[in-house]
C-alpha cells in the first residue's frame, strides 16, 4: 500500500536522532566520519580520513554532519553542521614537506603500488574540513526532540564524535520546522536533498524526500532566482500545483461566512490543522505564455490544461478561449481613465499632468445641482478626447450635459442644445467652439462677476485644452494625439470590467492566467500593476470592514521586467506595498527573474522563501550574500551550469531555520491529482 504524505510526515517525525545499538552502544543514526578539533559557537573544524570519507561514501561541500556531544550514561545533544570547504591542519606543512620529497623520488604514493610505509601512509591520509555550525538538536525535559537555531553551549572539541546521518535520520533534518519536529498533514513534496552537481556517489544512495507547508507559501514572499533554463518554471509550476491541492481541502468558501450572520468573528486564515480555510485564488503574470497556452515542455502539459475547470484565461488580443482584457472606455470611465493614468504616468509636462490630475468620480449626492453640472461638463469633455483619439464609438451613442442658452447660440445658428442629448462628434464642436471664445465672450467674464468663479473650472479647463490642443497660452500640444497607442485597449462591449470579473474567481479559488506575451512592455507593465492595485485595493477594503480574506498568490515570471528597480525608494509602488503590508491582507507573492540585482531592495528585504539555482556573475551572488546564510554556496552557485542540474536550487523557506540544497521534482501531470 502506498503511503500518503501525511504518513510520511509521521514516519520522519519518530525517527530518534539519538538511538545508539543496544548491544554495542554505538550511534545508529549514521557513519562515522571524523572527531572535531576546534569548535566555537559559529564553525568546527574537523579531522577526516580518505577511510572515513569511503566507507561514508563521500562528503560534498554544504551536505549535513551531526556532531555529537557524548558521555558514558547518554546522548542528549547533537550540532547540526553544514560542510563548507577544506581546512588546514596543524600536521599539515610537515606533510606537504614529506610529499614533496616522495614527489622528489618519483616513489609511487597511492594505490596497491604505493612504496610508502604505513606510517606515512596513515599520516598522509588525514585532512580537515570547516564546517558552519547551523543549530543543535536536543531532548527537553520531557524527552522530545527539538531543533534550536543557535548553540546555547558547547564543551572542549574532544568530547564530540561527527557522524554523516543516513537517509531517515537526514530525512528528519531537511524536513525540520521551527522549533520542534511534529507530523503536519498539510505538507507538500517538492524534491529530494541533493549536494553537489556530480552524483557518483549520491546516486547509489537513497532518495531523501523534501517537503514544504502550506503556511510557508501563503500569503508569504517567495523568490526564484536564476539563469535561463535552471529549472525556474518547473518550480513555480511546483508549488502552483501543491497549492491546488491544498486549495481543494479547504473547509469552506467565502460566500458562506455571512449566512445569517454578518461578519466573521475569526479572521484566522489557517483551520487547526494547518490547511487554509477557504480556497486559495492565484493568478498568474505569464509575460513568455508558457502558462496559458500548450507548449512542448512538461509532457505537453500547460497549467491551463492540467486545471481546465479552475483556470480562467485572459489576454489583451482576441484568441480563442481566452477572456479580452480590454475596457470600454465610454462606459466604465474609471476603469478606462486609471489605464490612460498607467500609461502616461511618465510624462513630465505641465498639460499633461493637468489631464492626469481630473477628478472623474461621480458626485456622491446627485441633488447637488452644481457638482453634477460640473461632473457632466467634464465627463463630456473626456469622452470628446477619447473620441478625438481614435477610440471606437458604441453604436448610437450620445452624451447629455448642461449647456446655456448663450453658448448653444455661440456653437450653431439655431442652437446646438447638449442637454437634449448629442453626438460625440457635435459634443466636439460645442467644446471647441467655447474655448475658442473663452478669454474673449463677455458671456464668461460676466459669469465670473456674477458668480464669483469661472465657468470653467482647472479640470475642465485642462481637458479643454487637452482636446483642442489649444492651451490658454503657449505653443500648439499633442493633446489628445497622447492617447492613440491606448486605443487598442478600448472595447465596445458592455461587459463588468475584467479587473472586477477577475477578483470574484479568485475570491472563489479559481486560478487566472494573464497572458501578457503580446511582447508590448508597457502594456505588460501596464494590466499587471492595473490588476494587482484592484486586487490590493480589494483586500485593504475587507480587512479594514473585518471580513475575511481568503488567500491571493501571485506569480510573477522575468519580474525585473515589471517589478521596480533595486534603487527605487517609492514605497507606494503597488509591488512594494504588496511585499510590505501583503501578509495581513493574506495576498502571496511569489516572483522569479535572472537578476537577484535588479529587484527592489524593499521587497528582497520582505521575502520569505528563497530558491536559489544557477547565477553566472558575481554581481547576483553579492546581492545574495546579503540575506540568510547563502554566502555558504556562492562558489557553487556560479559554478555549477550544466544541463543535468536544472531544478538544483538552494532553498531557505520560511519555517525551516536553514538552507536545505534540493533537487526539484519535475512537473507532471500525474501529480496533479490527490
Amino acid at each position: 500500500m502506498t503511503l500518503s504524505i501525511t504518513d510520511e510526515i509521521n514516519k520522519i517525525a519518530t525517527v530518534d536522532l539519538f538511538e545508539r545499538d543496544d548491544k554495542k552502544g554505538d550511534l545508529k543514526t549514521g557513519v562515522f566520519v571524523g572527531r572535531p578539533f576546534y569548535l566555537d559557537y559559529d564553525k568546527a573544524y574537523v579531522l577526516i580520513a580518505d577511510s572515513w570519507k569511503e566507507r561514508a561514501k563521500g562528503i560534498p561541500q554544504g551536505s549535513f554532519l551531526l556532531a555529537y556531544y557524548e558521555d558514558e550514561s547518554d546522548v542528549s545533544e547533537a550540532l547540526l553542521l553544514r560542510v563548507l570547504r577544506p581546512t588546514k591542519l596543524p600536521t599539515d606543512s610537515d606533510v606537504t614537506s614529506s610529499m614533496i620529497e616522495y614527489y622528489k623520488d618519483n616513489l609511487k604514493t597511492s594505490g596497491k603500488q604505493s612504496q610508502l610505509d604505513s606510517f606515512t601512509r596513515y599520516e598522509f591520509s588525514f585532512s580537515g574540513i570547516e564546517c558552519r555550525i547551523l543549530g543543535t538538536f536536543y531532548k527537553n525535559k520531557d524527552g522530545e526532540t527539538q531543533f534550536g537555531a543557535d548553540v546555547e553551549n558547547f564543551y572542549s572539541a574532544h568530547h564530540y564524535s561527527v557522524i554523516k546521518p543516513n537517509s531517515k535520520v537526514l530525512e528528519r533534518i531537511v524536513n525540520v520546522p521551527e522549533g520542534s519536529i511534529t507530523g503536519r498533514p498539510a505538507d507538500i513534496k517538492i524534491g529530494k536533498v541533493r549536494y553537489s552537481s556530480s552524483l557518483r556517489f549520491q546516486a547509489l544512495e537513497e532518495d531523501v524526500p523534501v517537503y514544504v507547508n502550506p503556511k510557508d507559501f501563503l500569503g508569504k514572499r517567495t523568490a526564484l532566482f536564476g539563469m535561463t533554463r535552471t529549472g525556474k518554471s518547473n518550480t513555480v509550476k511546483k508549488i502552483i500545483q501543491a497549492t491546488v491541492m491544498i486549495s481543494d481541502k479547504a473547509p469552506r468558501t467565502l460566500d458562506k461566512v455571512y449566512a445569517g450572520r454578518g461578519i466573521e468573528e475569526n479572521l484566522e486564515p489557517f483551520a487547526e490543522d494547518g490547511l487554509p480555510k477557504y480556497p486559495v485564488g492565484q493568478i498568474i503574470f505569464d509575460i513568455d505564455g508558457e502558462y496559458a497556452n500548450a507548449n512542448l515542455q512538461d509532457e505537453g502539459t500547460a497549467i491551463f490544461e492540467l486545471y481546465e475547470d479552475k483556470v480562467t484565461r485572459y489576454s489583451v488580443l482576441q484568441k480563442r478561449g481566452f477572456n479580452m482584457m480590454k475596457v470600454n472606455f465610454y462606459r466604465d470611465i474609471l476603469s478606462g481613465f486609471e489605464l490612460i493614468r498607467s500609461d502616461l504616468d511618465r510624462e513630465n509636462t505641465v498639460y499633461v499632468k493637468n489631464f492626469l490630475s481630473v477628478d472623474l468620480i461621480e458626485p456622491q449626492d446627485k441633488n447637488d445641482y452644481s457638482a453634477m453640472t460640473r461632473y457632466e461638463r467634464k465627463k463630456a469633455a473626456y469622452l470628446c478626447c477619447l473620441y478625438r483619439a481614435g477610440f471606437n464609438v458604441p453604436k448610437n451613442f450620445k452624451i447629455k450635459f448642461t449647456g446655456a442658452k448663450e453658448l448653444n447660440e455661440a456653437v450653431r445658428k439655431g442652437g446646438l442644445d447638449p442637454q437634449k442629448g448629442i453626438t460625440l462628434d457635435e459634443a466636439v464642436d460645442w467644446f471647441t467652439t467655447i474655448w475658442h471664445k473663452y478669454d474673449t465672450d463677455e458671456y464668461f467674464s460676466d459669469y465670473k462677476k456674477k458668480k464669483g468663479h469661472e465657468w470653467a473650472d482647472e479640470d475642465l479647463k485642462a481637458l479643454l485644452a487637452f482636446l483642442t490642443r489649444k492651451p490658454t497660452s503657449g505653443n500648439k500640444i499633442s493633446g489628445y494625439i497622447k492617447l492613440r497607442p491606448i486605443a487598442k485597449l478600448h472595447t465596445e462591449t458592455t461587459d463588468k470590467p475584467f479587473e472586477e470579473a477577475i477578483i470574484e474567481e479568485l475570491r472563489k479559488g479559481k486560478i487566472i492566467i494573464v497572458d501578457l506575451s503580446q511582447g508590448d512592455p508597457n502594456i505588460q507593465n501596464m494590466y499587471s500593476e492595473r490588476i494587482c492595485r484592484r486586487i490590493f485595493e480589494d483586500s485593504m477594503d475587507r480587512f479594514i470592514n473585518n471580513r475575511p480574506n481568503n488567500f491571493i498568490q501571485f506569480y510573477f515570471e522575468e519580474a525585473h521586467n515589471l517589478f521596480p528597480k533595486k534603487d527605487d525608494k517609492d514605497l507606494s509602488q503597488t509591488y512594494n506595498r504588496i511585499a510590505k503590508e501583503g501578509a495581513k491582507l493574506n495576498l502571496g507573492l511569489i516572483y522569479a527573474t535572472q537578476e537577484v540585482s535588479s529587484i527592489s531592495s524593499n521587497i528582497l528585504k520582505n521575502t520569505q522563501n528563497w530558491f536559489i539555482a544557477h547565477l553566472n556573475n558575481d554581481d547576483e551572488t553579492r546581492e545574495i550574500k546579503k540575506y540568510y546564510d547563502f554566502g555558504d554556496f556562492t562558489d557553487s552557485l556560479v559554478r555549477f551550469s550544466s544541463s543535468s542540474d536544472r531544478g538544483f536550487v538552494r532553498v531557505k523557506t520560511y519555517s525551516n531555520p536553514f538552507i536545505v540544497p534540493v533537487q526539484i521534482d519535475r512537473f507532471s501531470k500525474s501529480d496533479g491529482g490527490e
